[in-house]
């Protein structure tokens, strides 16, 4: 009886004691790319920033991602059109940062109507897609793209 107690509590001892440290992450930014036919405007503008401060608090504050100071890459980040899509640069960014994930997102605007939300990790070594998730939205509203992110955070990139 006693070897199998000690047997139970060497297995459980290491996990049950060490908490997994969040991993590094370099947030580089959410792109708004607008198909509809209308222009930009200061509230969609705003709201994007919003959602980059929301998604890095939400993240932050659920213990899963510990975010570096992006600062020093900021002026090569912002050459890029699109850094969610720019062919892996955004993990080269973030593997220069040391960080071990790059997160980045974009916000496509279909009309008033229709929007959509994506946030993607990448593994700063690889480029592998890690994690993240999107979500549709329904209206182009505070409420809309707040529900959107939070739902993706929470059903996707927490659940990962």
């Amino acid at each position: 009886m006693k070897t199998v107690l000690v047997i139970v509590a060497l297995a459980l001892g290491p996990a049950t004691t060490f908490a997994q440290a969040p991993a590094s992450a370099a947030f580089l930014g959410i792109h708004f790319l607008d198909t509809s036919l209308g222009a930009r405007t200061t509230a969609e503008a705003e709201r994007v920033t919003r959602m980059e401060a929301l998604l890095v608090e939400k993240l932050g504050a659920a213990g899963r991602y510990r975010f570096v100071d992006a600062a020093p890459v900021a002026t090569e980040v912002a050459r890029y059109d699109n850094i969610a899509h720019c062919n892996g640069c955004d993990s080269d960014f973030a593997s220069a940062l040391g960080a071990d994930v790059a997160i980045t997102g974009e916000i496509q605007k279909t009309s008033n109507l229709i929007l959509s939300m994506s946030i993607f990790v990448r593994d700063a070594r690889t480029g592998a897609l890690v994690g993240g998730g999107s979500a549709d939205m329904r209206g182009n509203t505070d409420e809309s793209w707040s529900r959107a992110l939070s739902y993706i955070v929470r059903n996707r990139m927490l659940k990962q």
